[in-house]
């Protein structure tokens, strides 16, 4: 080739070592070659060198690779099948994905000689931890699908017919809770497979995975895959206590008594709604039994020496200047409100010792009607999940009210509050045993598991909250954020309570959105800025007692609570009717105000503060938590004005924000 004939090779910079093949001279030969055959010589050398790694190395990884996609939708089908609630398929798709995985350990095993070249070693360890891992995470699923597979269908599972087939409804639920013992203890052994998983996610360092090639996104997993070992570990860790006596809490060996209370969310409270009724529910061995049932008005009054009104009753709460029981849930946090209100709970004339409380809202009701064919009848009334265009909502909600809240006689010198409330006064107690007895009659495969992960919906959006007497069984509660608890948390955190005190059910027809923004000035200080926009789109009631109407909506008298980290201080704030007030509770810095949304009107509330730390790595974790009885509110975050995520709150939520 022109322009390398000229070149000397052995005058030229380039002086390779002298070779002699067989001493015919073809090593002089070699010498006289041209730099670009000898470059063309030793490419070729290395795609050889290349392809024989590649039959031991990359053949191998590939055949790993496979392994592991097709373990993985395997996974995928197992998921699926218990998504489908099908407890019988699942089993069996738990076994082939144990196959898989097998097979994918034995490809790994067969490039074990990896662990001995240098970089190559610490990425085979991590795979050789990731397939451990998920081996203890097949036996714990094991272990769990065996132990709720004999309850397949009385949990309106599908799967192979248990041993609670025959005989009624309450004698399977009899039979379910007392055999409930010989299954708990194995909560024991998912425990055990739980640790093992995370003792091997804990020996692999993201940080080993370069942010390029894909490895950022492995990265992300791997640490998502530990955040979430240990969350499953330490669920099941602080679980445990409360599935080991649910036997002993649903009434096996003997009897126990709870307090259900109703609270009406379509009139907000700290808690969840104003506590409107009440009922005494025994359990023996799993059926319920409703052994009274009332409305709180009569609980309430036959309870002597009552103390004080709080100043916040007395500030916003017309004409009332005792603390009632039925307004004594004024604490955001749930059992803080439930120690005051059994404290003026024993009091009463109608006492009755429990083993705990139970709070839920008309979401459950509405949810669970629904399920149940759309339709329940209580004392000869329909109820229904429909809505009713009197007042845009569920029919059951409308008719709940009509009963509990419209007098019956339109004189005045006879007809007070009480009076109008003692005339229905056990409806929802009726509705509530409605609801049980035509679960329980129906075949389980019918209602009962919808039903049932209905109630864990619910439960998780802080419609039912807990407050049970005994200590292991309230832990596990709370483990499961089924307390309303105000919780501790390492970072910001936000809680907006609020509560209705105008007699009204106008939460029934406001909207809410809540905005929150931050901004970070040059010394790393940052400053939050929260703006809640309220909206009442409908036209109001006619409110006139003498009329016999049903005033559902009228004025919103809102207090108003920011519950931010402890420490931070208020800058800035628009909106409140009084003079915004700032103190420290239940660990958290608290900034109170006051004000009214009208109908077919709007407010806008603002605050700005700064949060009590400054940006370390320039991200920052945040919860939020949801007040009970509240739903479908709309929040946006922003930093610098710049939107970031959006969201209906449905649940408490954490999330991580980019500064």
């Amino acid at each position: 080739m022109e322009g390398f004939k000229k070149i000397d090779l052995e005058t030229a910079p380039f002086q390779p070592a002298r070779i002699v093949v067989n001493g015919n001279g073809s090593g002089n030969k070699l010498k006289k070659m041209s730099i670009f055959k000898k470059i063309l010589i030793v490419f070729g050398i290395i795609i050889g060198v290349l392809i024989v790694f590649g039959l031991i190395l990359i053949s191998p990884a590939q055949r790993v690779y496979s392994d592991a996609k097709a373990t993985l939708a395997q996974v995928k089908i197992t998921v699926a099948a218990l998504k489908k609630q099908n407890i019988e398929e699942a089993s069996t798709e738990l076994n082939k994905t144990k196959e898989t995985l097998t097979q994918t350990q034995k490809s790994l095993d067969a490039i074990d000689y990896l662990k001995y070249v240098p970089v190559a070693n610490m990425y085979y360890s991590d795979a050789q931890h990731l397939v451990k891992a998920g081996f203890y995470g097949l036996s714990a699923a094991r272990v769990l699908i065996d132990s709720v597979e004999p309850y397949s269908d009385l949990l309106g599972l599908k799967g192979k017919k248990g041993s609670f087939v025959s005989g009624t409804a309450s004698q399977r639920i009899q039979t379910a809770v007392t055999t409930m013992g010989k299954i708990t203890p194995h909560i024991d052994d998912i425990a055990v497979q739980m640790e093992g998983a995370k003792k091997e996610i804990d020996a692999i360092d993201p940080n080993h995975y370069p942010a390029i090639f894909g490895g950022a996104k492995i990265k992300d997993n791997l640490t998502l895959a530990r955040d979430l070992v240990d969350q499953g570990v330490t669920f099941v860790s602080d679980a445990r206590p409360l599935i080991k006596i649910l036997p002993s809490l649903l009434g096996d060996p003997s009897d126990k008594k709870y307090l259900v209370i109703f609270q009406n969310d379509k009139e907000l409270r700290p808690t969840g709604g104003f506590i409107t009724a009440y009922a005494i529910f025994r359990i023996a061995n799993g059926v319920v039994h409703v052994e009274e049932a009332s409305d709180i008005y009569a609980l309430d009054a036959g309870i002597s020496g009552k103390e004080t009104a709080p100043a916040p009753i007395k500030k916003y709460l017309a004409n009332v200047s005792v603390l009632h029981l039925r307004d004594s849930n004024l604490s955001p946090d749930f059992i803080t409100s439930m120690e005051k209100f059994n404290s003026i709970y024993k009091k009463a004339k109608d006492y009755v010792k429990v083993d705990g409380i139970i709070a839920l809202d008309t979401s459950v009701l509405v949810s669970t009607i629904k399920i149940l064919d759309d339709e329940v009848y209580a004392d000869g009334i329909k109820f229904t999940s429909k809505i009713d265009p009197r007042c845009d909502c569920p029919q059951v909600i409308y008719q709940l009210e009509s009963l509990i809240s419209t007098p019956k006689s339109v004189d005045l010198k006879v007809t007070t509050l009480a009076a109008v409330q003692a005339q229905r006064k056990d409806i929802i107690g009726s509705l509530m045993y409605a609801i049980m007895e035509k679960a329980l009659k129906s075949s389980p495969k019918l209602y009962w598991g919808p039903l049932f992960q209905d109630i864990l919906t619910q439960v998780q959006q802080k419609h039912i909250l807990f407050d049970i007497y005994n200590k292991d069984a309230q832990s596990g509660i709370e483990a499961l954020n089924a307390a309303g608890r105000i919780r501790a948390f390492d970072g910001d955190y936000l809680h907006i309570n609020e509560a209705n005190f105008g007699g009204a059910k106008s939460n029934l027809f406001v909207k809410e959105a809540v905005t929150q923004n931050y901004e970070v000035a040059q010394d790393r200080t940052i400053t939050k800025k929260i703006t809640i926009n309220y909206k009442n789109p409908h036209k109001p009631s006619d409110c006139n007692l003498e009329r016999g109407n049903l005033c559902l909506n009228a004025i919103l008298r809102n207090w108003i609570r920011i519950y931010v980290p402890l420490g931070s201080k208020l800058v800035d704030s628009k909106g409140s009717e009084v003079k915004m007030t700032s103190y420290d509770e239940l660990d958290k810095t608290v900034f109170e105000g006051f004000l009214t949304i009208r109908p077919l009107g709007s407010a806008e509330f603002t605050i700005s503060y700064t949060l009590p730390f400054k940006v370390k790595d320039g991200s920052l974790p945040l919860l939020i938590q949801k007040q009970p009885g509240t739903n479908d509110n709309e929040y946006t975050i922003k930093v610098k004005g710049s939107k970031i995520d959006s969201f209906k709150l449905l649940t408490d939520k954490e999330t991580i924000i980019k500064l």
